[in-house]
């Protein structure tokens, strides 16, 4: 018997870009906007991290205020994007700016109403939106009446968000992601940031004591529940919704064949990636989640109706971020590298970036197959690329060789995904615009396709111009993923 196997991307693959409204739109107190989460995080860099503050002090910089401007830019973005042949283009909605502080009863028209023209420049220009309803910003007086996501009432204030999203923008954005990157939640690291709770112990953002696994699995829970709820609601107001799950896949490698850096390995993949991702596609807390709660002293209050709710509420396909991979070991001698919000083992197979992340495209084809062979979900990679410095050349051309290199490697693994088998549906590079970095706050670690005019301290002309990745990737979207050179 033979098998008619796929030789490259489909027909009607989703090639675009990603980017979130905290990094990008700026304008934070304009159109009635809120305060946010991210509007009281303070620049830092690969060294000094990024602080939270309870009231903005004049002496600060806060990069979310302005960020790139996208507010008032977005006609002049969203045709570049267009120029450049998106068929999706992923972007994230400011809860902030549709419910001001979380717990409004009515939402904000002017809010509403900037959406409204985003969504009507991307059909201008046949781009289909992705939108990320909660992307690390939630409104921070939530954070500060209620602890963010630690209370269950914000489940609820939650929901009356999605309603309220849902029925402005049926027919207009068929696709949602409910949280980004939901299980950060895991880490000390996604405290304030995913979790909008104030940290326990100090206000550095990565502070490794930010909060117990007790409030940070009880949150974790308290969005799962609202993500369920978010589904079902979502499919009753337009059953063309696509709404799915988006996990920051942290690929993690033993460093060793020693059989205990092999069951680490797998220990960190189930409760890092697969313990949200079973939880969200299957509707249920898998056996080992049950067993480390018990170990870590983890204690869930559960309400009655919420494993019901879990089981109706599952995703109808799975997005990750993928970019880099790390090594563990059961030796605490072995040295340690960077990586997305995480720290790991260095693997001397790879290279690193200017950030310490390990440069792994092969890493993707296995994360790949990894998880479509576990929930035979339609995937998408909505976040990828390459944190670097870029230099404008005097005739402000930029040569980003190296981001096409990354690029181009990466999408070679996931044709060869696609070959194995895997329904990929989708690919939106991260920060296809220069964008703030949400774990750093500068604009010195640049991933886009389009260089924006600006630096760590906020100065800047905020032009927007074409680096040599931008018409690599026009060449690739035109081609389907065939024009790799």
């Amino acid at each position: 018997m033979s098998y008619k196997i796929p030789t490259g991307f489909p027909e009607n693959f989703l090639w675009g870009g990603a980017t979130a409204a905290n990094q990008l739109e700026g304008g934070y107190n304009e159109g009635g906007k809120g305060l946010s989460t991210s509007d009281m995080m303070t620049a830092g860099t690969h060294t000094v991290p990024r602080r939270i503050t309870t009231e903005l002090l004049p002496t600060e910089n806060y990069p979310s205020h302005e960020a790139i401007d996208f507010y008032h830019r977005y006609a002049e973005d969203i045709a570049l994007f267009g120029e450049m042949g998106f068929k999706v283009f992923r972007l994230s909605i400011a809860w902030s700016r549709i419910f001001p502080n979380g717990d409004d009863t009515e939402p904000s028209e002017e809010g509403l109403k900037f959406y409204d023209n985003v969504f009507a420049e991307l059909k201008k220009q046949g781009i289909e939106p992705l939108v990320t309803i909660s992307h690390y910003e939630a409104p921070f007086a939530l954070a500060q009446k209620y602890n963010g996501w630690s209370d269950r009432r914000v489940i609820d204030f939650y929901v009356k968000y999605c309603e309220t999203l849902f029925n402005r923008y049926k027919g207009v954005v068929k696709y949602w992601l409910t949280f980004n990157e939901i299980n950060i939640l895991t880490m000390p690291f996604g405290t304030f940031l995913a979790g909008a709770m104030l940290p326990e112990g100090g206000m550095e953002l990565t502070n490794p004591n930010s909060s117990s696994d007790q409030a940070r699995f009880q949150a974790l829970h308290h969005q799962f529940v609202a993500s369920a709820k978010a589904v079902k609601l979502g499919h009753s107001i337009d059953p063309d919704f696509k709404i799915g799950c988006m996990i920051a896949y942290m690929c993690a490698y033993p460093l060793t064949s020693n059989p205990d850096d092999v069951l680490l390995a797998q220990q960190k993949d189930n409760i890092g990636n697969f313990l949200c991702g079973d939880v969200q596609v299957r509707g249920e807390y898998p056996g080992f989640a049950k067993r480390y709660f018990a170990e870590k002293g983890v204690e869930l209050e559960i309400a009655e109706g919420d494993e019901q709710t879990l089981l109706e509420g599952t995703v109808d396909f799975y997005t990750f971020s993928y970019y880099s991979s790390v090594c563990v070991s059961a030796d605490p001698e072995q040295e340690k590298i960077g990586g997305n919000m995480s720290m790991g083992l260095k693997n001397p197979y790879l290279k690193a970036s200017a950030w310490e992340w390990q440069i792994d495209p092969q890493g993707l084809r296995w994360v790949l197959n990894n998880v479509y062979n576990r929930y035979r979900l339609p995937m998408m990679v909505v976040e990828n690329g390459l944190g670097a410095v870029d230099e404008v050349q005097a005739d402000g051309s930029i040569h980003d060789d190296y981001r096409i290199e990354y690029l181009r490697e990466h999408i070679k693994e996931m044709k060869e995904a696609i070959i194995d088998g895997v329904d990929l549906i989708g690919y939106t590079p991260w920060g296809c615009i220069d964008l703030v970095s949400a774990g750093t706050g500068e604009m010195k670690k640049r991933y886009g396709f389009i260089h924006v005019d600006k630096d760590n301290e906020g100065k800047g002309t905020l032009d927007r111009s074409r680096k040599d990745s931008f018409h690599w990737y026009k060449k690739v979207i035109s081609s389907n993923g065939e024009a790799l050179e």
